[in-house]
């Protein structure tokens, strides 16, 4: 790594997260980034199950299986001397809270549209979240080696689906099969690829001009379209604008088609060139600056089984702050305890590397047991607390028993390390009773029991339960809060930080305990720092 100061290495950081409505192609163009930053020679198959290479992003056997991505994985890369932190992060909405926390951790997103279908549900929503924390976003229209819709009209429905204006800084030359390559805006050159290649090429064709006899001969109709429609938006599209893009408010918009690797080195250049370096970030007590000296970080994201061979459980903290070496000793604010970890890594997917130093913007893995909780935040001894981690009230639940009793220990240590994920949520019933799961999405049990069954060897029953909304419950009296309580032994459970929790079959017997009880606040978002009302993220 480069010397310099820690304002010199934060400026060399670009931490981004990719975001995209399911099959958009945001895995394979993961693979592709990583093929083309050259930190993998070659990339892997994200659709065929049974081919031999998987997508580095995709390390859990789930996700092999169903070729799907169920979580949120992290690679870090050089490129053009710059360290380029990239989230990869689930499609699925049911694994959208995974996603949501993730994009706390980042500084700038990368969405994927899917050329043929547009704007999406799930996009619509992921944007929200990145419009609600002001992330600058970088749009890809992918899969313009199909028959897809015409960029004028991708583009307008851009604008008009994502309320900000999107700026082309490529424009594609043909679809489908006459797909020929992207004219890059900037440089007023093609740049001209070979179809389906695995590998990176090191030398690429480049056209240069729109008056290119050889272009207009080889690409024909084609061509002289583009040509038409990049004449017109010369005159219809305003200047990018980089304030704008990093207040959320533009967005430039690449054209090309992952599988096949066209467009991706412009969208590669894009991320160094156009998103920010690492950026402050507040805290309850003050603002912290990506350059201080003093090492600041937080808890986004913890995996466990990462290597089932070990039972493994790794924090993903993003340093906000300061330079990190290993076996620094770090202070976890909420506890009061001191850590010094020696066995800190940096991530491609599940292929790790120790860490002897970071900085601000980067992403490590800190080895535990249980030591560090979602949302933790690690200093060098200052009692500071970042906030914006979201926890959302589950919308479904089920019971989960063991089919065999003598499995009772380890489908209860499975259950704790999972929620301590957050991949779902686990409830321990105030009286009795078999713990109980809630999720998002229906996808969340399938994999949680999947899971349970390859990394715990415990099969597990999921049973219907008769509770179909959650809220957790605070008061500014504890007496009144332990009185509803107990009033309530039924319908209250503990959740994985022991916040209670109340349970209810159906919205009339909220409306009414809401309605007898105005001392006790009932919350549909909990933050590891406290709890606070209904977000608009998910209304």
């Amino acid at each position: 790594m480069a010397d310099g100061s820690i304002a010199e290495q934060v400026k060399r950081r670009r931490t981004f997260a990719i975001i995209s409505h399911p099959d958009a192609g945001k895995t394979t163009l993961t693979e592709k980034l990583l093929l083309f930053s050259g930190a993998i020679q070659i990339a892997g198959s994200v659709k065929a199950r049974k081919a031999s290479r998987h997508a580095t992003s995709d390390w859990m056997e789930i996700e092999k299986q169903r070729g799907i991505s169920v979580a949120s994985s992290v690679m870090q890369m050089e490129y053009r001397d710059f360290v380029i932190n990239l989230l990869d992060t689930p499609g699925h909405q049911d694994f959208s809270e995974d996603t949501y926390r993730v994009l706390t951790a980042v500084d700038a997103a990368l969405m994927v549209i899917d050329a043929a279908n547009g704007i999406e549900a799930q996009t619509l929503r992921l944007i929200e979240v990145c419009r609600a924390r002001g992330t600058p976003i970088i749009t890809f229209v992918n899969k313009l080696d199909r028959e897809v819709r015409e960029p004028l009209d991708l583009l307008d429905e851009i604008e008009r689906a994502l309320g900000m204006t999107g700026v082309p800084f490529t424009w594609p030359v043909g679809m489908g099969k006459s797909f020929g390559g992207v004219f890059d805006l900037r440089t007023q050159g093609m740049r001209v690829f070979k179809p389906g290649s695995d590998r990176a090429n090191s030398s690429f064709e480049v056209l240069a001009g729109l008056d290119n006899p050889t272009s207009n001969e080889r690409f024909g109709t084609a061509f002289a379209k583009a040509r038409d429609e990049i004449t017109l938006l010369r005159d219809a599209s305003p200047e990018f604008s980089r304030d704008e893009f990093l207040n959320a408010q533009q967005t430039p918009v690449f054209f090309g088609s992952a599988i096949n690797n066209f467009g991706v080195q412009e969208v590669l250049d894009a991320v160094v060139d156009l998103a920010p370096a690492p950026l402050g970030r507040p805290a309850i007590q003050r603002f912290v600056e990506a350059s201080e000296e003093r090492l600041t970080g937080v808890v986004f994201k913890i995996q466990a089984n990462m290597d089932p061979a070990h039972r493994d459980r790794i924090a993903f903290v993003r340093l906000c702050s300061g330079r990190f070496t290993r076996g620094m000793p770090l202070r976890v604010v909420r506890s009061g305890k001191t850590i010094k970890p020696n066995t800190v890594v940096t991530f491609l997917s599940q292929r790790r590397e120790l860490a002897d130093e970071a900085y601000a913007g980067d992403i490590i893995g800190i080895p535990n047991h249980g030591t560090l909780q979602l949302g933790d935040t690690l200093t060098e001894g200052e009692s500071l607390q970042f906030t914006g981690l979201p926890f959302f009230a589950p919308e479904i639940f089920q019971a989960v028993e063991v089919a065999d009793p003598l499995r009772s220990k380890q489908l209860r240590q499975g259950l704790e390390q999972l929620g301590q994920e957050g991949a779902i949520q686990v409830f321990r019933p105030h009286v009795g009773g078999a713990l109980l799961l809630g999720a998002v999405g229906q996808l969340q049990f399938e994999v949680v029991a999947h899971r349970l069954e390859h990394e715990y060897n415990v099969a597990a029953r999921m049973l219907p339960t008769r509770h179909t909304l959650a809220r957790w419950i605070t008061s500014a009296d504890e007496r009144e809060l332990k009185r509803f309580i107990d009033f309530y032994p039924q319908r209250i459970a503990f959740d994985a930080v022991d916040a209670p929790t109340y349970l209810a079959a159906h919205s009339a017997e909220l409306r009414v305990a809401e309605s007898e009880w105005p001392g006790i606040r009932f919350h549909a978002l909990r933050e590891h720092a406290g709890l606070v009302f209904q977000s608009s993220l998910r209304a």
